[in-house]
């Protein structure tokens, strides 16, 4: 038996490993490093669960790691841009925060939280 085969059909090489041919599959290595934080771990996770098509299609293209990034950015700068427009129209500054502390906190929280429900809908569960 040949060490190596091609299938014409497919494209692939086929190399012989014990009686079994198997084929020559090597991922392209990406060529920037981005940063992926909590929102492309959320989108990742996801996408594995739901989304197994695209998730498979993603990792075996080599184009999971800047799909991850593009979206970490896209949903951080949507949850900046919420939280800063959010914020100014219920009027939450560092005067309030200087003012009463415990009331500014717990307003932020409620901020981040519905920033983050909004940023999920429209980002990362999609």
């Amino acid at each position: 038996m040949k060490q190596y085969i091609y299938n014409e059909q497919n494209g692939l090489w086929y190399e012989l490993r014990g009686d079994y041919y198997m084929p020559c599959l090597k991922l392209q290595a990406e060529n920037e490093e981005r940063h992926i934080g909590v929102w492309g771990q959320r989108h990742l996770r996801y996408i594995g669960e739901h989304k197994k098509a695209l998730y498979t299609s993603l990792l075996t293209s080599g184009k999971l790691q800047s799909y991850l990034a593009d979206v970490e950015e896209q949903a951080q700068d949507l949850f900046d841009r919420l939280m800063k427009q959010r914020a100014e129209r219920e009027s939450i500054t560092e005067t309030s925060k200087a003012d009463n502390q415990m009331e500014w906190v717990g307003r932020i929280n409620a901020l981040r939280s519905a920033v983050i429900e909004t940023v999920n809908a429209e980002v990362i569960f999609v």
